[in-house]
């Protein structure tokens, strides 16, 4: 389960965050996540229970905010959402297309206490 190497280095950013913050806790934190990013976000908040002990975050909740996909066809322009497994073009159906937007896996926010 990589997902709690995931949770380690999130909670290495957040406390970093903390100390410069001068942040004697962390409240929340929301992650973005990508379909495509190869995290589960189930795995990714049962990882969190556990990394979290001991850190700054100790207390801290853990919201994941699910992306969606989204293309850009390279034959004629058009963006448009799509699912994970279906990356063709939704106007003209070309399989040529960029993927902008699905594969993220982003740290959106944290949310400190200064006590």
């Amino acid at each position: 389960m990589h997902e709690l190497s995931v949770c380690q280095a999130m909670l290495a950013q957040v406390d970093a965050i903390a100390k410069r913050e001068q942040a004697s806790r962390v409240e929340r934190i929301v992650v973005r996540i990508g379909p495509l990013s190869g995290v589960v976000p189930e795995l990714l908040r049962q990882a969190f229970t556990i990394a979290r002990a001991g850190s700054v975050a100790a207390e801290a909740e853990l919201d994941t905010e699910l992306q969606q996909v989204r293309i850009r066809c390279r034959q004629c322009g058009a963006e448009c959402d799509t699912s994970s497994n279906r990356l063709i073009c939704c106007e003209c159906g070309d399989f040529r297309t960029q993927l902008i937007s699905g594969d993220e896996l982003l740290l959106a926010s944290v949310e400190l206490i200064r006590e």
